[in-house]
């Protein structure tokens, strides 16, 4: 598909898991067999780094090796095909950060909270600890995170921008008030921001980030890049088309990807 300049324009999908999450299904070839099927030119898997927490539902340090051969050896098969990029989607957990993470030899790192206070809210294990918790409060931590996060400037990517909303618990407060420290210190960090397609599979049934927040980023010239978040090959490219016209009502016209940490934008 061309533009109305006549440029192509590109899907791009950095967003992906593998099962040495413990929490994903499906082979590698599967992931990319359904990408090629949904007319995605540039895939990546980003499957959750090792830490020393939480170690149930991602790889080992013992596995990063054999993870990233996976993908670099599949970017090899299906080289004249379409393009495959190798990541890490990297929990933002003060204290429990590796630097054999950090140091990977890879293309881009996601920056993801998946914790507040090592509270793992969007799991729905322990949904429970909203109930009769103030919702403001929480949603103003997971950005101070999100916040802090970007401060590091250690990640290219922040994932999934206000996950915290995945369970339908919104603030009274306008959220734009809760996010603004926040987006600035993305801008800032020069960091990109991701349009996720996992929230329309979740509870709240949207995409993340929300329409507001991604007015915001735009408003700030903050870059975009997609992911599918699949977790299973059926799930590659879910609702893409939704996504890519969610970004283009906002006024975005470029997404970005990664090539060992350097930028690069094309027409979307």
């Amino acid at each position: 598909m061309k533009d109305s300049s006549g440029k192509k324009r590109f899907v791009v999908d950095l967003h992906n898991h593998t099962s040495r999450c413990n929490h994903a299904q499906g082979s590698i070839d599967e992931y990319i067999q359904k990408a090629l099927e949904s007319g995605i030119d540039i895939f990546g898997f980003s499957d959750h780094a090792p830490m020393d927490f939480d170690p149930r539902y991602r790889m080992g340090f013992d596995e990063m090796h054999a993870y990233e051969n996976d993908v670099l050896q599949a970017r090899e098969r299906y080289k004249d095909r379409i393009e495959i990029r190798l990541g890490y989607e990297v929990d933002y957990l003060p204290g429990h950060i590796d630097e054999r993470v950090l140091h990977a030899d890879v293309d881009y790192l996601i920056g993801s909270v998946h914790f507040i206070d090592k509270w793992g809210f969007d799991n729905p294990e322990f949904i429970g600890k909203y109930e009769g918790a103030d919702i403001d409060t929480i949603w103003q931590e997971y950005f101070d995170l999100v916040e802090a996060m970007a401060k590091e400037r250690i990640f290219q990517i922040v994932g999934h921008l206000d996950l915290i909303k995945v369970f339908k618990f919104v603030p009274k407060t306008d959220v734009r008030l809760i996010v603004e420290s926040a987006m600035d210190a993305i801008k800032a960090a020069d960091m990109t921001i991701e349009i996720n397609a996992a929230g329309y599979r979740k509870p709240i049934g949207e995409p993340y980030p929300s329409r507001e927040l991604l007015q915001m980023a735009f408003a700030r010239n903050i870059p975009i890049t997609f992911g599918s978040d699949a977790h299973a090959p059926d799930q590659v490219g879910y609702r893409r088309s939704d996504l890519y016209e969610y970004a283009r009502s906002a006024g975005y016209k470029e997404a970005v990807h990664f090539v060992k940490k350097e930028r690069f934008s094309v027409p979307i």
